[in-house]
């Protein structure tokens, strides 16, 4: 694409160089992955400043460049090698403009869900994916676990891409035929624009506590983060909400999309009721229009309940005939790694993506609530380092007045001593029925191997991920093949 066509989409404060002569091939943010003809986009990061790299990329190839730093690099060094520097007030607005138009902005060309909230974002993206594919409609899913292309599987590193990458998955996605994506929304792909000028045909709100305070510092900027999302979204679009949460007149009140709620309360359009389960699956009714709807999922908990609601309206106000709503819900497979449970004999143990206190809370109540007393339940958790340092004596309080006995240990450390993260975890435990067993896999062994043979175990913390990352390295780690390795 001719970089003039694309110096008309951005607002530029500065440009030098020859922009009427440059074809760009694609656009990056790693000068690692330039390449002739690249477009370099420099963002100034949190850790990394992109702007350090413009060398490099002019170095490899790159035909233009797109900066929020003027004087990062001199203009000379641009005008000796014939690349064009681009100045504009913010690289990150800049990157989703350019992407949208440099892949013909594909959003507009399928139909595009976004879901967001603190949790149960996975959970719903899976659960409507599963019931767009079962009425035949090729459905495309971006978010934590992986990245779908069909039946093709692209791992994914971060819960919502970068601007480009976004675009250029919505490009292949349009270029195989797909009609409609699902993808998951973070608070920082919303606060960092992300999803700027994605085309979104429904948005949807499950719930929002406390989370990533490491990164939004407090609760306000957390909701609001997430209300720039429902600002974006499309005056003739959908917004489904959980009426059930207090914060969802915060986070609509500027929306301009026609507004449709679930949840227990009367007033809810998708009204939950009747909500049963054990550790063999979630039953529960949804009363839509006067029409009331019996499910049964195999996915466990009331959590469950309101997910599985939350894709269900979309299905149906995307035209999905009701009762092949509900029989996609009701055959959608276990989301890996939320509440995921395995067994031997009468010894269950669940392995659960809840990082947060108010997951682990629920996790933990959940189970109670199906064990009702009669079980001894034991935890397993850790908290990551290099993130919300606030959230580990809440969550050792939570796990030491929850469980029979908890077992802290590591989850990713990433650069933080272990120890150090463990003792902040412990100062919140108000009791002493916990054992420190840094090494996750040791800890994993002795919860398994101790416990009763009526126990339920809970692992919180990693879910899905295959992975611990400690000082920096990433190594194979798999909660549920850890747990499984130790049922047998």
């Amino acid at each position: 694409m001719k970089l003039a066509l694309l110096v008309n989409k951005v607002k530029i404060t500065q440009a030098v160089g020859r922009v009427e002569f440059k074809n760009i091939s694609n656009i990056t943010i790693d000068s690692r992955e330039v390449s002739p003809d690249s477009l370099f986009v420099a963002m100034s990061g949190f850790k990394v400043d992109g702007h350090k790299f413009i060398n490099e990329a002019i170095t490899r190839g790159a035909c233009a460049v797109v900066m929020e730093k003027a004087d990062a690099i001199p203009d000379q060094i641009f005008s000796h090698t014939d690349c064009v520097k681009l100045v504009v007030p913010d690289s990150r607005v800049a990157l989703a403009e350019i992407s949208n138009a440099f892949y013909d902005e594909p959003s507009k060309k399928l139909k595009l869900t976004g879901v967001t909230g603190t949790k149960g974002k996975t959970t719903i993206t899976f659960f409507l994916k599963n019931v767009l594919e079962n009425v035949n409609i090729k459905t495309g899913l971006i978010g934590t676990i992986a990245n779908y292309f069909g039946s093709e599987t692209v791992q994914s590193k971060l819960t919502t891409p970068q601007s480009n990458e976004i675009n250029m998955m919505l490009r292949e996605m349009v270029n195989r035929q797909t009609e409609h994506c699902v993808m998951e929304v973070s608070s920082h792909a919303a606060f960092l624009h992300r999803v700027d000028h994605l085309d979104f045909d429904f948005g949807v709100f499950s719930n929002i506590t406390s989370d990533h305070m490491d990164f939004h510092k407090s609760f306000d900027h957390y909701l609001n983060s997430k209300k720039i999302f429902f600002d974006l979204v499309k005056p003739d679009a959908v917004i489904i909400y959980n009426i059930d949460d207090k914060h969802w007149p915060a986070l609509l009140k500027d929306a301009d999309a026609k507004k449709i709620s679930f949840g227990f309360d009367n007033k809810a359009d998708f009204k939950i009721s009747d909500v049963e389960y054990t550790l063999e699956g979630t039953t529960f009714k949804v009363t839509y229009k006067n029409e009331t709807y019996n499910f049964n999922t195999k996915l466990v908990g009331e959590v469950n309940a309101y997910n599985a609601t939350a894709a269900f309206a979309v299905a149906v106000l995307a035209g999905v005939k009701i009762n092949l709503a509900v029989l996609g819900i009701n055959s959608t497979p276990q989301v890996p790694g939320r509440f995921e449970v395995l067994s031997k004999g009468n010894k269950k143990v669940i392995v659960d993506y809840s990082h947060t206190t108010d997951s682990l809370q629920q996790a933990l109540k959940a189970i109670h609530h199906i064990v009702k007393d009669e079980r001894p339940v034991y935890t397993v958790f850790g908290c990551g380092g290099d993130r919300d340092k606030t959230k580990r004596p809440l969550m050792g309080k939570v796990a030491g007045s929850l469980s029979t006995k908890a077992f802290v240990t590591s989850d990713n450390p990433r650069t933080e001593d272990p120890f150090e993260i463990i003792k902040e975890i412990t100062a919140g435990m108000r009791s002493y029925n916990y054992e420190v067993i840094e090494n996750r896999e040791e800890a994993i062994k002795t919860a398994i191997e101790n416990a009763e043979d009526n126990a339920v175990i809970l692992i919180a913390g990693k879910g899905h991920e295959n992975y611990q990352e400690i000082h920096g390295v990433r190594k194979y780690f798999s909660d549920k093949k850890t747990a499984e390795k130790y049922l047998a």
